[in-house]
């Protein structure tokens, strides 16, 4: 393991260490103060969605321990929090009247964090959408996106002035394939029809939600955090270097090439392009608006082969996990190099702007022990993915900074509350937190960083 303040002495003085949680995971008071149902309060409340039928009405208790937890997060010596906001706090049934209390918890929130000096990175989206939106077809119709942009308005014309930052969108991928074509995640769809017009109209939401930002607050720094997958050939064959080729149009391109080449990949709209819905006139303009960065969350490779089983079906590519590899508590493959692989390659694709690791951690799910949580796979898959990125940052990219996620344990979606990535440990029945040997090492990494300053 690299000493903290060797590792400290190879990033940049203007390198940003954070952390990073989202609403729904966190927060619960989930009818508290007026706020509205998401998607996944009810997806969570249905027999065999999520593990053990886990909901987020509780979750980390957040909503009620706020000051607390950012006292937390000051005490970890890092520079930025990275927080999502919940759509249905601020619009209960996704448009219309605004939740006053609900725009203040997030105004405390802010505040709290400029008391404490402490950046604030905010995302629209991650993933609650207003339940009510579903009657109308969710994310499958285009009102859905002008109901995106008329919150993002509302959230910079009343927060805006304190953010550093803020994403439209967090993981579309998710929200997109994994909640409409492959049914884990919520609303539970398993179409391509439906995936597909979610793509299209997710895409421009982001566009429509840039310009209602930069309307209201044109100073505001807006981009969209993006979990791209390094998707490597299981083997040397042609057919799989094909099939992964395949894989990256369809997992990478697909939001990629609409938001920084104005078009989605070719392979992709022959194989399927007479699925999507109608792409208007002006929609591409709208959705590749040049960014002022992109986040990247990055766990883990997409290792593909061939599925010969899919015949002409795209992207026919099956994603494989190798037996013999190291593996996270969630099964997870452990193999930093293809976070300098993926960074690389976009790069090589598109014209792309600065870049934050808006997410990276690890499962691990020790418990505590005599008042300690013992978590070292944890602590050398961090420091193992900073040294990767002190490598690509030597050779010229342009990294600004890293969040760990997460801060705290939390409601990790489908796996319900059985998977634990974060520094702080959280006992779910007592909510007391303990930090964790991991979050000890980054407090001291960000520290010693904060004194090159």
């Amino acid at each position: 393991m690299t000493p903290t303040k060797t590792l400290a002495a190879r990033i940049p003085s203007d390198f940003l260490f954070g952390v990073a949680t989202a609403a729904f995971q966190i927060e619960g008071a989930a009818k508290t103060d007026g706020r509205g149902p998401s998607i996944w309060d009810a997806f969570s409340k249905m027999p065999g969605r999520t593990f053990g039928r886990h909901d987020g009405d509780v979750a980390c208790d957040h909503y009620n321990r706020l000051d607390a937890d950012l006292d937390l997060i000051r005490d970890l010596g890092v520079d930025a929090y990275r927080f999502s906001i919940a759509w249905p706090r601020i619009f209960p049934s996704g448009r219309g009247d605004v939740n006053e209390k609900g725009l203040e918890f997030y105004e405390r929130l802010v505040d709290g964090l400029k008391s404490r000096g402490i950046k604030a990175f905010a995302t629209l989206y991650h993933w609650d959408l207003p339940l009510a939106l579903m009657g109308d077809g969710g994310w499958t119709t285009r009102d859905t996106a002008y109901a995106f942009a008329d919150y993002a308005d509302i959230v910079a014309r009343r927060l805006g002035d304190r953010l550093d930052s803020v994403a439209t969108f967090n993981e579309p991928w998710c929200s997109v394939w994994l909640s409409h074509l492959y049914g884990i995640h919520a609303p539970g769809e398993r179409s391509m029809d439906a995936a597909l017009h979610a793509l299209h109209m997710t895409n421009l939401a982001h566009g429509f939600g840039v310009a209602a930002l930069r309307s209201a607050r044109p100073e505001l720094p807006v981009g969209i955090v993006i979990n791209a997958h390094a998707t490597l050939a299981l083997t040397d064959s042609e057919v799989d270097q094909e099939a992964a080729e395949r894989a990256f149009s369809f997992h990478n391109g697909v939001f990629f090439g609409p938001l920084f080449n104005g078009a989605y990949p070719d392979d992709f709209m022959a194989a399927l392009g007479e699925r999507m819905p109608t792409i208007e006139p002006g929609d591409m303009d709208a959705i590749s608006v040049p960014l002022d960065f992109w986040g990247l969350n990055y766990y883990t490779p997409m290792r593909v082969k061939h599925d010969a089983s899919k015949g002409a079906e795209f992207p026919a590519a099956l994603p494989v996990v190798p037996e013999n590899c190291v593996k996270t508590d969630i099964g997870w493959e452990v193999e930093p190099s293809a976070l300098a692989y993926i960074i690389r390659e976009l790069n090589q694709r598109y014209d792309l702007p600065d870049l934050y690791i808006t997410e990276n951690g690890a499962c691990y799910n020790m418990g505590v022990e005599n008042g300690t949580v013992d978590d070292q796979p944890r602590l050398d898959y961090i420091e193992r993915h900073l040294s990767v990125l002190a490598d690509l940052i030597d050779e010229g990219f342009s990294i600004r900074g890293y969040f760990a996620w997460s801060l705290m344990d939390n409601f990790e979606w489908a796996e319900g509350y059985r998977m634990r990535f974060g520094i702080v440990h959280v006992d779910y029945e007592t909510q007391v937190r303990t930090v964790k040997s991991s979050g000890r090492w980054y407090a001291e990494l960000a520290t010693a960083h904060s004194g090159r300053n």
